[in-house]
């Protein structure tokens, strides 16, 4: 809450000009800052009224004069009242600008969010894999129903965002997305790239992701045992689609490989190693870094078949 605000209208003598003239001023003090608004009307200084604020005499040029600082000390005021609805950062420069229509444009979340997702898609296959476009599409959709939700908003001020808006966020994906630990992390960490952008950008002068921690719970990974396997091996299914399904996941059991990475396996990642036998030469898709496989005996059956 501003402690000051005032608004005085005085008469620039220093200013005067050939014909005698000077130029009618208004000062605006907020909180003991000033700042002066030219009102660009000229009056004889010995016209003018310090204590009404106003120029004295009757005639109609006069009146138009004092008329015209009137609405415009209504205007001012006027900017000053819709800024507190607006709950706006009010300082002298600040409501200036209001008042002239040159305030720098207000950034908000979603569209900085929509675009980071439309140059992911731009780049997708080449930089980015489908997972990773439509992780950061549900990032954003859980967004968007979390600003509803918790503000009645369809988008929001960056620079509102702060603490208590990321862990109301990590709540929200808790209890009412009923996410669990790892998932309501990852769709965090996926926003909290989009807040990196904007600190990058110069956009956000504090990061409200300062003191808040959270972290992956390790999950107890479920293993088959070699009889598990054994028995899948022996399993004959009666549509050729399930057993295609089953030697794809008996493949990833004998390489190691990710689905996403058997997907786009093709003969020319299989060649023979130092060793004289079959191996696998693939870049892995999530991590994109390179990995040689040997080729076991009953993956390459699986190939050959």
């Amino acid at each position: 809450m501003n402690k000051t605000f005032g608004l005085l209208f005085f008469v620039k003598k220093a200013k005067t000009i050939a014909n005698g003239t000077a130029p009618i001023y208004l000062r605006i003090t907020i909180d003991g800052k000033v700042t002066e608004i030219a009102v660009k009307r000229y009056i004889l200084p010995e016209k003018w009224n310090t204590r009404a604020q106003k120029v004295e005499g009757n005639a109609e040029d006069v009146k138009a004069i004092n008329t015209y600082l009137k609405t415009l000390e209504q205007q001012i005021y006027d900017v000053h009242h819709q800024m507190l609805k607006d709950k706006a950062t009010i300082t002298v420069e600040s409501l200036k600008q209001r008042f002239y229509g040159t305030e720098e444009r207000k950034r908000t979340l979603i569209p900085i969010f929509e675009d980071h997702n439309n140059k992911i898609e731009a780049l997708l296959n080449a930089e980015y894999s489908p997972g990773t476009l439509e992780r950061y599409k549900t990032s954003l959709k859980h967004t968007v129903a979390f600003l509803q939700w918790k503000y009645n908003v369809s988008d929001i001020d960056i620079e509102k965002i702060d603490h208590a808006f990321i862990t109301e966020y990590e709540f929200y994906l808790r209890s009412v997305r009923k996410c669990n630990n790892n998932s309501a992390v990852k769709y965090i960490k996926n926003f909290g790239k989009i807040i990196r952008i904007c600190l990058a950008s110069g956009w956000l002068a504090k990061n409200p992701f300062i003191n808040y921690k959270v972290k992956i719970k390790e999950v107890e990974r479920v293993f088959l045992a070699e009889e598990e396997i054994q028995v899948l091996v022996s399993k004959e299914f009666n549509t050729e689609r399930l057993n295609q399904v089953k030697d794809i996941f008996l493949f990833s059991c004998f390489t190691g490989l990710a689905y996403v990475d058997v997907k786009k396996l093709t003969k020319a990642n299989i060649n023979i190693g130092i060793d004289g036998e079959k191996w696998i030469f693939i870049n892995r898709q999530k991590t994109d870094t390179r990995s040689n496989i040997p080729l076991l005996p009953m993956a390459q059956e699986i190939v050959l078949s």
